[in-house]
This record gives C-alpha cells, sequence and structure tokens, in this order.
C-alpha cells in the first residue's frame, strides 16, 4: 500500500477527478464488508475502495445500479488504478466500464477529454509519482472483470436487509424431467460417474455423468468455452446484464442465435446394449464467467457438481431417453452420436409482383447460384372460422406465392418468409382494459410470415417440385411483400463416442 500513502501525501484535489471526500463517510447499503473507502464521485453514491479480504484490488461501488451489479474490481492494486485514471481523465469511464463494449468506451473518452484543471492534477499525479498511463485500459478491466468471482464478496449483516436474497443453490439431484424439477416422492436417478472429455471441432466437451431413472436414461453435456470468446460476443452485440439484447432486426437476432457460444445446437443419439433409445425431451442452462453474479441457481449447481472451471463458460445440455418398453434396462454397452441442427443463414430479399418472373439467389456461404421461379401469386382472405374469439377482431388478408428452385433444395434446406409480422389482433369492444387473448405471434403461426411456417412441398409442376410461402396476416390488403430467404445447413459432421 506504499503507492496509496505517497498518493495521499501529495494532498491533491482529486475530487476533480471523481475521487472526493465526503464529510458522511457512512457506509451504503452494497457497500462489501470491511471496505476501505477512497473516494467519492458526489454522484449517486458511487465511490472506490479497498476490501480486506482482497488485498490491494481498487473496486468501484454503484448504489443505483441494478441487483447482482452493484460492486465491480477495477484494478489489480492502486498503481494499476492510478495509471487506468492517468489513461481515462477520470473516473466515470472506470465505474462504468462494465456495461460498455469497446467502442462505446472509445466514444466516452473521444467526448469527454480532461479539462485544464483535471490535467493539472493527473500531471501532478504522473510527475511525483514517476507513472505512466495504462496501455489498453479497456482491455486491462476487462479481463479483470471477466475473472473476478464476485462470489467472494461478502456484505454486511445491515446489508442484507436492503439486498434480495440470494438464490439458495438446489441440493444435486437428477430426475427423468428438467434442471428445475425437484421430487419429494419420486427416486431421483443413480448417478455413473464417465468424466469423458472431447474435442469436436476445436471445442472442448464433457460427458461427466449418466443417471439411470426409472423412466429412462439422462446423460449431461457440457460445452466449454473461453471467457474471452464470450466477452468479444457480448461486446459485439452489446450485451450486458441492462442491456438484455432486445431491439434487434429478426436477421440481427438470427445472427446472434448462430454466433452465441452459449447455445448448444445438438440432437444427441443414444445406442444401449446396441438398441437405439428414443429422445424424450431436453434442457439448457449456461454459466456467464462475465456475469457470474447473473447465472441461474440451476448453473451454479451444475458447475459445483462437476467441478466445472468457473473461469470458463459452460454450455449445458441434459438429455433424457426413454427405455424399451417402458423397462428399466442395466447398462453393458453404451455409446452416443451428436448430430448438429441445421444452422440458419440468411440469405437475398427479393420482391415479385406476378407469376412468371426468376430471382437469382447465391446461398451466403458457398455461393451456389438457385433461380427461384414464381409459379402461382394471388391475394387471398382467411376464413373466419379460423378465429373464435367473438370479441376481438383479426386481420385475414395475406398473398401465397408458389414457387419452384432450380437447382432444388429440400424444404429443411431452404425457406421463404415475409420480412414483416402479422398484426397484433384488436378489440371489437370499447372497453380497452380488456387484455387481449392473442397475439401476433398466433397469427404468423397459423400462416406463417416472419415467425410461422413458411416453405411448404403442395405438388410438382412443370418445372419441378412446387412450394409455397405466405406473407403475414394484415387488416388491409398489402401491395407489396418483401420476402427473406433462409439457408439452413449444418457446418460440422457428426461424431461418435463409446462411452460404456
Amino acid at each position: 500500500m506504499m503507492i496509496y500513502r505517497r498518493y495521499k501525501e501529495l494532498n491533491l484535489d482529486t475530487a476533480i477527478l471523481g475521487l472526493g471526500c465526503s464529510e458522511n463517510n457512512s457506509n451504503y447499503f452494497c457497500t462489501p464488508k470491511d471496505a476501505n473507502i477512497i473516494g467519492w464521485t458526489g454522484v449517486d453514491g458511487i465511490h472506490f475502495c479497498f476490501i480486506h479480504s482482497f488485498g490491494e484490488m481498487v473496486f468501484t461501488v454503484s448504489p443505483m445500479s441494478t441487483f447482482g451489479n452493484y460492486v465491480h474490481p477495477v484494478a489489480r492494486d492502486f498503481t494499476d488504478f492510478l495509471r487506468l485514471l492517468l489513461a481515462c481523465g477520470d473516473v466515470s469511464a472506470l465505474e462504468q466500464v462494465h456495461r460498455w463494449n469497446e467502442a462505446q468506451f472509445d466514444t466516452f473518452l473521444q467526448d469527454n477529454p480532461p479539462t485544464a484543471e483535471q490535467r493539472a492534477v493527473l500531471d501532478a499525479i504522473q510527475e511525483k509519482l514517476s507513472l505512466t498511463p495504462m496501455d489498453q485500459p479497456f482491455a486491462y478491466i476487462k479481463d479483470l472483470q471477466g475473472k473476478f468471482d464476485y462470489s467472494g464478496i461478502e456484505y454486511t449483516k445491515d446489508c442484507s436487509e436492503w439486498m434480495p436474497a440470494k438464490p439458495k443453490i438446489p441440493e444435486w439431484k437428477v430426475w427423468f424431467g428438467s434442471f428445475w424439477d425437484y421430487h419429494d416422492q419420486i427416486e431421483a436417478g443413480r448417478e455413473i460417474s464417465l468424466n469423458r472429455q472431447f474435442v469436436w471441432y476445436d471445442e472442448v466437451w464433457y460427458i461427466p455423468a449418466i443417471y439411470i431413472c426409472s423412466e429412462g436414461l439422462v446423460v449431461d453435456f457440457c460445452v466449454q468455452i473461453p471467457a474471452e470468446d464470450i466477452r468479444s460476443f457480448m461486446d459485439k452485440w452489446n450485451l450486458s446484464i441492462e442491456n438484455d439484447g432486445t431491439g434487434f432486426t429478426d436477421e440481427q437476432q438470427i445472427q446472434i442465435d448462430e454466433e452465441n457460444p452459449l447455445v448448444i445446437n445438438i440432437n444427441p443419439e443414444v445406442i444401449l446394449n446396441g438398441t437405439v433409445l428414443s429422445a424424450s425431451h431436453g434442457c439448457w442452462v449456461s454459466w456467464n464467467p462475465c456475469f457470474p453474479e447473473g447465472n441461474s441457481p440451476e448453473a451454479k449447481s451444475v458447475v459445483q457438481h462437476y467441478s466445472l472451471g468457473p473461469a470458463y463458460g459452460w454450455a449445458i445440455q441434459r438429455a433424457a431417453f426413454s427405455w424399451v418398453n417402458k423397462h428399466k434396462t442395466q447398462v453393458t454397452t453404451l455409446s452416443v452420436t451428436l448430430t448438429q441442427e441445421p444452422v440458419a443463414m440468411p440469405g437475398p430479399h427479393f420482391r415479385v409482383s406476378a407469376p412468371g418472373e426468376h430471382i437469382a439467389l447465391a446461398h451466403p456461404i458457398t455461393g451456389a447460384q438457385h433461380t427461384l421461379t414464381v409459379v402461382e401469386y394471388e391475394r387471398q382472405e382467411m376464413s373466419h372460422k379460423y378465429f373464435a374469439n367473438q370479441n376481438q377482431e383479426f386481420p385475414i388478408h395475406y398473398i401465397i406465392m408458389g414457387y419452384t428452385l432450380s437447382p432444388d433444395l429440400p424444404d429443411s434446406v431452404f425457406t421463404v418468409t415475409d420480412c414483416l409480422h402479422s398484426d397484433q389482433p384488436r378489440q371489437k369492444n370499447t372497453n380497452p382494459n380488456e387484455a387481449l387473448e392473442t397475439g401476433g405471434i398466433f397469427c404468423d403461426g397459423i400462416i406463417g410470415g416472419a415467425d410461422g411456417p413458411t416453405a411448404i412441398f403442395i405438388g410438382t409442376s412443370n418445372q419441378g417440385k412446387l412450394h409455397t410461402a405466405c406473407s403475414a396476416l394484415h387488416f388491409e390488403p398489402a401491395d407489396d411483400v418483401e420476402w427473406r430467404t433462409l439457408f439452413h445447413e449444418k457446418t460440422r459432421e457428426n461424431i461418435t463416442l463409446k462411452l460404456m
């Protein structure tokens, strides 16, 4: 703590940098236990401190932030803290960096350069303490916060009255259900430890155990993801606890789903004693080391039970398989085949207005050329018999398009959808407070559109197999439809593993 004492002896007016003193130096509800406060910004109770159990590490405390997001480390020691201050000009960027991506951080620094008064204080710190500004301050702080175990921060008993209780990690038991199933009267599955690790397309996979349940077999699959991959993904899309990713276009959401490193898109097949077991159901949880305080109790339970490294991200899938003839079977041999779900890749948009039109399409990955030919194109109305609620008015107008594709592709590989969503149903009565019983997703599900089924095999034509695509539903007939193409491709080969 020598550098901190030397800093204090300089007796500089650092309030202008956001490190002021406070006449009322009392703790806030979220100030950690045994904290030594070293400065206040003077705004929203934000302050910086050491925590006794973490030595010289410097933390920021933000009482106005969201639950679980009050306290963050910003420097490994006070020397680094001052070097970060020299690089950033004041503490504002250090306090907010946990919820920013690098572009936002850089923009803030560009828009808020140090004033002449701030510059004078910073120059004095640099000269008197022989320090240099921190290189790559954003990367430094993100690396520190990404590797930090937030569960080690303790709060006072008084603070617990103000802070929501931490969710209790459930006792480890596995039933023929999901991670969230808890039964008092049903016997839990018997665990058979496997500890099988393998690499599949540069990903480290882990099958820690299987469970013998009365209804069938349960298998847990865990994928290890480097924290930097998760951080890069979150920074690219500006995702955080405060920003849950709303406001994206459909195609951006497709890309986000494809790039999300914490999502497993596989279909596992289990062969027990030479017989394929029928897949019953599956569920997923994930562990994000970048925001460990935001992880679910179930994810924490899995990481804890299997001793998975909490500094890594983990995508965890639980798959359940029914016994043959519903009879519990002794496990003699066991193997599993993993098949990747096809990945959705947005293709070109197009507009057409009449049969006979041709659209040239290029596969977004391979560049392969296809020609879409419009065979049928007409406006239609959906019958009111599909809508049972008499108090609501539903959109009924849509456009149906029949088309062929050359060279042809299976419906599971190529689809066409409307870029727009269906109109929301509206009330017929005059009571504005009466809740809707059905939303736009219901309409999309019936006829297609942005969320519903749209590529359907309906027969053949002289040009080849005939497919149909239906637009979204609207209250008024649409004059024009912008269609979106989607290609669905597997990007990795299957893998088969012998487990027992």
